[in-house]
Order: C-alpha cells, then structure tokens, then sequence
C-alpha cells in the first residue's frame, strides 16, 4: 500500500470550499485537469453519491475514473474510492477550519490518498514505480487544492 498526503491553506471559509468542492456539476468549471464530470447519481452530495472524471494526461492522452463517497460528514470530512487497473484508492479530504492567527476564517485542506495494489500485476508495478506514482499522485492532489484555493 502507498500513501499521499497533501495539506493546503484556503483563505475562504469552511463552507464556502465545501460547497465548491462538493458541486460536482460545476467540478470541471474550475478543476484544471478536468474535461468531462459525469454524476451518476441523484439527491445531494453524501454517501452513496458516484460520479466519473475525466481527465488530461501529460501525454496527451485522457483517463477516467469513477468515485463512490463511502462516509461523509459535512463539511468536515469525506471518502471516497476509485477502483484502478490493478489498484483500488481511497481518498479521505478533510476540511478544518482556522480559528486564530492570520490566516484565521480560512481552511485547511487535507486529502490522504491510499493505494492498494488488486492484482499481481498490480504489485510488480507498485514496486517497479512506487515512487514515481506517489509523485505523479502527489503533484495531481497539489494541483487539484490550488485550483479549489483559487476559485474558493
């Protein structure tokens, strides 16, 4: 298993970068990597709720992906998973809010990105890549907070 954990400071309030984050319709309007949202589920974001996302590769190629919220308190935490090609991911974002100093009013964003090998195959790369993955998921998450810090 490999882990990823990214923190960023959001100066918006906790509801207001809940609510961005959570409105899936708008997801591609303001995530960067982002060409194509597709909710296939109903009723307000909650456990339950499955959506797919497509995004743009480096290369120039595309990926999609479908995540399911396993828990959700709102506004303070949420989880979803993803099964991959031979890994399944489990994301949990967490959002605390600032309570004193300068940045206080503002958000403190963390997502924990764990990755679980499903197949053989799977384990052989996790091994061969292990490292260069968890910087490509690492660079991924950063980008993702900094795309939500800016329209939040």
């Amino acid at each position: 298993m490999s882990t990823v954990v990214v923190t960023r400071l959001i100066d918006a309030p906790v509801a207001a970068v809940w609510q961005v984050f959570t409105d899936l319709s708008r997801r591609r309007e303001w995530l960067t990597a982002v060409t194509r949202v597709e909710v296939r589920s109903h009723g307000p974001f909650g456990a339950g709720t499955v959506w797919r996302e497509t995004r743009g590769m480096a290369d120039g190629g595309e990926v999609t992906e479908e995540f399911r919220v396993r828990e959700c308190d709102v506004p303070e935490k949420f989880v979803v998973t993803s099964p991959g090609i031979g890994a399944d991911y489990r994301m949990t974002y967490s959002f605390v809010p600032v309570k004193s100093g300068r940045h206080r009013g503002g958000t403190m964003v963390t997502v924990k990105q764990e990755g679980s090998a499903t197949a053989p195959a799977g384990r052989i790369l996790a091994l061969i890549f292990g490292g260069l993955a968890a910087e490509t998921a690492e660079g991924a998450l950063r980008r993702d907070l900094d795309d939500l810090a800016a329209v939040a």
